[in-house]
């Protein structure tokens, strides 16, 4: 099993950020980033909530291991798209009424 600083390493490099880049997105220091990397630091509270919100990382990945290492969510406004169309379809009589 991974430890946390090993996750958000994997995390970091999935992101093809390296260390410096990774620290200047929480206004931190490289060397800090290396610390957390090798488990000897840990990110505050509000950093760990950036990286979850910012990237879409699940938190269950970065706090045990479990799960995908990100959240997959559908794009902005898909369902109300796929409902408009559907209501659409129907209205034209494009879909059986009785189905839906």
């Amino acid at each position: 099993m991974t430890t946390q600083g090993e996750r958000i390493k994997k995390i970091r490099e999935e992101l093809r950020l390296n260390q410096e880049e990774f620290a200047s997105i929480f206004g931190f220091s490289r060397v800090f980033v290396s610390a957390i990397e090798k488990n000897k630091s840990k990110l505050s509270v509000d950093n760990l909530v950036k990286l979850l919100v910012t990237y879409n990382v699940n938190m269950n990945y970065v706090l045990g291991g479990i799960g995908e290492m990100f959240i997959q969510k559908e794009p902005a406004g898909l369902k109300d798209e796929i409902r408009q169309t559907v209501l659409e379809m129907l209205k034209n009589g494009e879909l059986p009424k009785d189905k839906f």
